[in-house]
């Protein structure tokens, strides 16, 4: 598959099948996501993949997924994330640029992470101060994102925007997820 059909392809996923990720498939994310665009190449980034089932049934309450239609969508017992990967950004180095960096790593998580069959779901609504607790970030060091990974136990589908935002789950429990048409965002050399 190519970068476009990986891109295009992504969803958030929030049921995971029961099945540990492999550790080398985990550095691989952290891999790239290392080697992504930072501005000023200041490289403020720093990871932590959560895989040990203790420590990963200790973050995941401190989640809330799919806000629209919590906790409809929450995952259900044996549906959980098996991994995570925290994006940390060091305090003393805090351009203003920083969030782009945390996005860019993000999205090479992501992608990687696709392109080997894993799900994933970029997270913010997290307690972030208990994450840091169990992980034991030392303070120089603020939580950013938190991303959950798996192998997908669902199929969300693109739905077109028909003025809301809002997700939506169907009477087969399939989760619908609108998306504005490429011509209504897109602009040829002024707007």
């Amino acid at each position: 598959m190519g970068v476009y059909e990986t891109a295009i392809q992504r969803r958030s996923i929030r049921h995971y099948q029961d099945r540990p990720l492999p550790k080398e498939l985990l550095k691989k994310c952290v891999d790239a996501a290392r080697l992504a665009p930072s501005g000023a190449n200041l490289q403020p980034l720093e990871f932590v993949i959560i895989d040990q089932p203790d420590v990963v049934s200790r973050i995941f309450p401190t989640i809330k997924w799919a806000m629209y239609i919590r906790p409809a969508h929450d995952p259900p017992p044996g549906k959980e994330p098996p991994a995570y990967i925290l994006i940390l950004k060091r305090k003393d180095i805090n351009p203003v640029w920083a969030l782009c960096d945390v996005g860019s790593a993000m999205e090479n998580i992501i992608l990687v992470a696709l392109d080997e069959g894993v799900g994933s779901c970029a997270l913010l609504s997290v307690d972030f101060d208990t994450v840091s607790s169990v992980l034991k970030v030392p303070d120089e060091y603020e939580t950013s994102l938190l991303i959950a990974l798996g192998y997908p136990d669902e199929s969300p589908v693109e739905e077109p925007f028909d003025g809301s935002v809002k997700y939506w789950k169907d009477e087969q429990g399939v989760l619908h997820v609108p998306k504005k048409k490429l011509e209504t965002v897109l602009h040829w050399n002024a707007f």
